[in-house]
């Protein structure tokens, strides 16, 4: 029976992995360098806060395909809670103004002509500078395509691209803002449901995807670091993990759903992403847990140096992407200052910050401009039994969770085309 090898068990290789196993012509062996699976997407107890928090947060939508998938292939344990309307609430720091902007059903956008759907201040002719996104260049930037309307750029535009592509605008591809608004906004509401992983990214899709995996008979090894790939010119013929060397047979396949810094490291031939965007999340453990009344599941800041606050029980989260600001800052000025942006939202008394856990992460994406775009690989390499999978391939989406999985089906496909069904 053919043996598939995949490096990497992270969210790529995890879809990979359990797209392969469920047919009984492979046998399917994942090797991961750490102790456990899910890449940046994980969770894990954290002893200052005495509960178990995710390393960051993620918001997937109901029209990312991907994610849907990979949830019927694992079963029903891994879950997500979907929203049953698409509803984004934001906040302006600057001026107080609450607003939910809320896509109605079905793809005419009527939600647009709404005072109450809308961002304030907006009219709704403003919305059509979104359809410039279609026609935006190759080495056109999210600013150059959508940066004259002041309000609307500051209130709509520019957070969700930030969030997005973690990115600032003036340097953010609009071609990769393009297809991801084409699958989401541009579907309608129903497309734009918020998923969250209430449970817990662990919990609600890496472990379920581990667990399935073992019941189909995988081989999971933890603890293996790849240390040098060997090949013949044009195969891979052996995976070097130091104290184990894995032969690759005639038939086999091998799937690296590793980082753009590791996998050049071992195939300097293979191109990848050379710079790279920070994140950094901030969670706070409240006294009591909060009243949803008071805080949604998520909020939207204009205006502050915190952008998304999600809400888990009595935990908050929150999230600055394309950080750079504020990476070499001090964990007790992120928590300072992220809590005065948190406090004044959430009309919270208390002026000093609560516990909290400051995670950053400083390559968290590549940097997704359009130069970087050039740099992504596609998923077959020069070598006819080695694939690529991972974020920051070729996936003609942003380095987010939908692009991972979506990147380890097409790896998944590449060995066995029959599982594309």
């Amino acid at each position: 029976m053919a043996k598939v090898h995949i490096v990497g068990a992270g969210m790529a290789g995890l879809a990979a992995a359990v797209t392969l196993a469920r047919d009984n012509r492979y046998d399917v062996a994942l090797y991961e360098a750490t102790p456990n699976a899910g890449g940046r997407c994980r969770s894990f107890h954290d002893d200052t806060l005495g509960c178990e928090i995710d390393n960051g947060n993620h918001l997937m939508l109901a029209g990312n395909w991907g994610v849907t998938r990979f949830l019927e292939r694992v079963g029903p344990t891994a879950q997500l809670d979907t929203m049953p309307e698409a509803v984004f609430p934001f906040y302006d720091l600057d001026t107080g103004e609450r607003w939910t902007v809320s896509p109605n059903e079905g793809r005419m956008p009527w939600w647009v002509f709404s005072g109450e759907r809308r961002v304030p201040g907006s009219r709704p002719h403003d919305y059509l500078a979104g359809l410039k996104l279609a026609r935006a260049g190759s080495g056109a930037t999210v600013e150059d395509v959508l940066g004259g309307n002041a309000n609307l750029y500051r209130r709509f535009w520019k957070p969700l691209t930030i969030a997005i592509l973690n990115t600032p605008p003036e340097q953010a591809s609009a071609m990769l803002l393009r297809r991801v608004f084409a699958e989401t906004f541009g579907q309608g509401g129903d497309a734009c449901r918020p998923r969250i992983a209430r449970n817990g990214l662990s919990n609600s899709l890496v472990r379920p995807a581990v667990e399935a995996l073992r019941r189909d008979g995988a081989d999971i090894r933890f603890g293996q670091r790849l240390r040098h790939v060997e090949t013949d010119g044009s195969a891979v013929v052996a995976l070097d993990f130091g104290q184990d060397r894995i032969e690759i047979l005639d038939g086999d396949a091998v799937i690296l759903a590793l980082s753009p810094a590791a996998t050049p490291t071992l195939l300097p031939e293979i191109s990848a992403p050379s710079t790279f965007q920070p994140i950094v999340n901030v969670h706070f453990r409240l006294e009591e847990p909060i009243d949803a009344d008071t805080c949604p599941t998520f909020l939207g800041l204009i205006g502050g140096v915190a952008e998304w606050v999600f809400r888990r029980g009595d935990v908050l989260s929150i999230t600055i992407s394309a950080a750079e600001h504020m990476i070499d800052e001090s964990p007790k000025a992120v928590a300072q200052q992220t809590w005065s942006d948190v406090r004044a939202a959430l009309d919270l008394q208390r002026p000093d910050p609560p516990h909290y856990r400051i995670i950053k992460e400083k390559r968290a994406t590549f940097a997704q401009t359009p130069g970087a775009e050039r740099d992504r690989p596609d998923f077959r390499t020069n070598f006819k039994n080695l694939f690529l999978a991972g974020d920051w391939t070729n996936t003609q989406l942003p380095a987010t969770i939908e692009g991972a999985i979506r990147s380890g089906f097409t790896a998944a496909a590449a060995v066995n085309p029959s599982s594309q069904s």
